[in-house]
């Protein structure tokens, strides 16, 4: 299990065991039913679900001034297939799971508690990757590392003020033109060489070619395409001082870890499985965790900082080795809970308790979905070697909010069960749904193994993960339901754990966590 430190705490997440089982099933009984009621907003109290936070309010992490920067570039915009429709959360949440669903039915002590609102707006939630080494992941270096490896003044001094404009504005699709040449005024091999290796550089993502016009040489820039666009960079060539995958810090708001590397890898055009990561992080937060990406240097990686939006990229460094799904040693996590129902003495008697005795570490809510169909239902499909339910519990239309283009899709496949007709209609062709329809397109209905095998490594692992992360949450209630808090023989005990400052902080909005 990961450790997670907490500088604040919501009810739904730190619902813990009682060690009189029976003497406290009253209490248990009434703060289930207030799990349920803080999971049910109803949006009547004027707040804005989904709005992102205005200056003014609640304080983010140093890495939201930075990324903030970033939006500046205003006219620089995903494409409009990749923007996020708007969050309806609280219609997520009805047409969702509880925590009861998930195992998550006990409690640590049998003080009244009290019930607010977790994650109101995506910055309510703040997490921060802890390494295996304690160290906290923070995003405080967008600078890009320098090695001998790395392209001659020349490079950057080669290509006129013009030119530079042309390229950027060729890489980053802001016309309609499919090529830019530039004619080499010195033709010789040196001249051409530093050209082309500026506008590698410097443009990243776009491909050179030399061309005789007209009896004169010009070095034509365009975009890659195809398969050449997606080429294993395993046969790029790559400087051997460098270690082969390099390593940065992913600061995100309001996207998941997934969803983010299907952007990454969309611009860099490259696949998502050279990325690799120690965890996935919550879609409605703000986090801040480490990604490995396999032979994309540091350079190209920077310039995306101007490109997306939402995403900042930074602390670079070259390592030998990826990143493997649990390496961290946790989270870090600052929370907000708003409007608190308790009074003043109540939150300080859950504080003291959580301090004092602690929290069960049940796996959250974030790692079983957000639709009708929970992902721990697709990884006990895949553990019982059903792959017709699992075909079907990932594209069969769900109640719920969803995206339009993915009810559209659902909808053609209950209909039609044709995968290619419903590929038509999702232009988001990266996604799970995409990625499964583009495998039974490839490889027929009868092999659904195969078809599967098209999602990412790390996408399938999450269904398994999720599984076992309800197996666990269920495992872990029915213990603190037969021996309450006391270590019994067969108890794993973490030693050199540290504690985690729980700080409460006074809001003029209310209780603020």
């Amino acid at each position: 299990m990961e450790m997670t430190e907490v500088t604040g705490v919501s009810l739904k997440r730190g619902s813990l065991a009682v060690e009189g089982n029976d003497s406290m099933a009253p209490a248990e009984e009434a703060k289930r039913q207030k799990v349920l009621d803080s999971c049910l907003p109803t949006g009547q109290d004027g707040l804005e679900h989904g709005s992102p936070p205005t200056s003014g309010h609640v304080p983010g992490p140093p890495e939201a001034v930075n990324a903030g920067q970033g939006k500046k570039n205003s006219d620089v915009q995903l494409e409009e297939e990749e923007e996020e429709e708007e969050d309806v959360f609280a219609d997520m949440m009805k047409h969702g799971l509880t925590e009861l669903d998930v195992g998550i039915t006990k409690f640590v002590s049998s003080h009244q508690g009290f019930s607010g609102i977790l994650k109101e707006r995506y910055s309510d939630f703040v997490v921060h990757e802890i390494g295996k080494d304690g160290r906290i992941s923070h995003l405080d270096d967008l600078s890009v590392p320098v090695d001998e490896e790395d392209p001659s003044e020349d490079v950057f001094t080669v290509l006129t003020a013009e030119e530079k404009q042309r390229l950027e504005e060729l890489q980053l699709f802001k016309n309609k033109e499919t090529s830019v040449a530039i004619e080499v005024v010195e033709d010789t091999k040196e001249k051409r060489t530093v050209i082309h290796q500026a506008i590698k550089s410097l443009f990243p993502g776009l491909e050179t070619k030399t061309e005789d016009r007209e009896g004169k040489k010009y070095i034509v820039a365009y975009h890659a395409a195809g398969k050449k666009a997606l080429a294993n960079p395993r046969k790029h060539s790559w400087p051997k001082s460098r270690g082969s995958y390099c390593h940065f810090v992913l600061y995100k708001e309001n996207k998941d870890t997934m969803d983010a590397i299907n952007v990454l890898s969309k611009y860099l055009r490259v696949k998502p499985n050279i990325f690799s990561y120690m965890g996935t992080k919550d879609k409605r937060a703000i986090t801040v965790q480490e990604i490995a990406v396999l032979k994309i240097s540091a350079q190209r990686l920077a310039h995306l900082n101007k490109c997306l939006m939402n995403f900042k990229l930074g602390n670079f460094s070259y390592q030998k080795n990826p990143l493997k799904l649990g390496e961290l040693q946790g989270n870090h996590f600052t929370v907000v809970l708003r409007n608190i129902t308790g009074t003043d003495d109540q939150v300080q008697q859950a504080m003291n308790s959580l301090k004092e005795i602690g929290f069960i570490n049940y796996y959250g809510m974030q790692r079983f979905g957000t639709t009708a169909v929970p992902t721990y239902q697709v990884g006990r499909a895949i553990l019982q070697n059903s792959w017709t339910e699992v075909m079907d519990l990932i594209l069969k239309p769900r109640s719920g909010a969803e995206k339009g283009y993915l009810v559209k899709c659902r909808e053609e496949w209950a209909k039609s069960k044709d995968p290619a007709a419903a590929l038509r209609k999702l232009p988001v062709k990266r996604c799970v749904e995409g990625q499964l329809l583009r495998g039974l397109s490839k490889y027929g209905m009868k092999n659904i193994v195969s078809a599967f095998g098209i999602i990412p490594r790390n996408n399938r692992l999450m269904y398994i993960h999720s599984y076992q992360s309800y197996v666990w949450n269920n495992m872990v209630s029915k213990r603190i339901e037969e021996y309450g808090l006391k270590p019994v023989p067969g108890d794993l005990v973490l030693k050199g754990g540290k504690k985690a400052d729980i700080i409460i902080i006074p809001s003029n909005c209310g209780s603020v966590i």
